[in-house]
């Protein structure tokens, strides 16, 4: 390399230094001027946990609503196939299963009387957690039914698991067919 070409990259070289010192010393000479920060103050943080604590309420009081919606219609859809195999169990056997026998004699084979003539192998449901409302307790069986006096009576107590109630701690039965419909 030519020795004008040596001689030019030492002089940019210590330019270069010159400028990286001189930096220095202007950091040193003027420590009120800031540096740059790549941080955020804590006001900063907490005006963002406070704005996403406020959207987190809004959006969670909207879900909940749907989530008591989402388990009524799923009460409303086991209570329809309940009947449909309680209707098997009657076309099977000449009659529904006696309040005593419950919906558990969609499960399993009833040992109490009137016990079954033809009851098939696995019983009318394959689960029994189908005979659970959406809330986790057992769904309610009357036979005869007091509001279906010729047949039978399926119903929930809802949330709160106590007879009434409006809304998600309403009673769900089929005898409200209307609602069955429209659901």
């Amino acid at each position: 390399m030519p020795a004008q070409f040596i001689e030019k990259d030492t002089n940019s070289l210590e330019v270069r230094k010159e400028n990286i010192v001189h930096t220095q010393k202007h950091i040193a000479v003027h420590p009120s001027k800031k540096v740059l920060n790549h941080g955020f103050t804590l006001i900063e943080i907490m005006a963002v946990v406070l704005i996403m604590g406020l959207l987190m309420g809004i959006i969670g009081v909207s879900i909940s609503g749907q989530i008591d919606k989402a388990r009524s219609a799923t009460a409303r859809a086991q209570i329809s196939q309940l009947e449909s195999a309680l209707e098997f169990y009657r076309m099977d056997n000449g009659r529904y299963p006696n309040t005593a026998q419950g919906l558990d004699a969609l499960v399993n084979r009833p040992t109490s009387e009137p016990e079954p003539r033809n009851y098939p192998t696995g019983g009318y449901l394959k689960k029994s957690n189908a005979i659970l409302d959406p809330w986790g307790e057992p769904f309610q069986y009357e036979y005869p039914g007091s509001r279906n006096a010729h047949s039978f009576d399926v119903w929930t107590q809802g949330a709160d698991q106590s007879p009434g109630g409006e809304g998600g701690d309403g009673d769900i039965g089929n005898w409200e067919a209307e609602k069955f419909e429209g659901a």
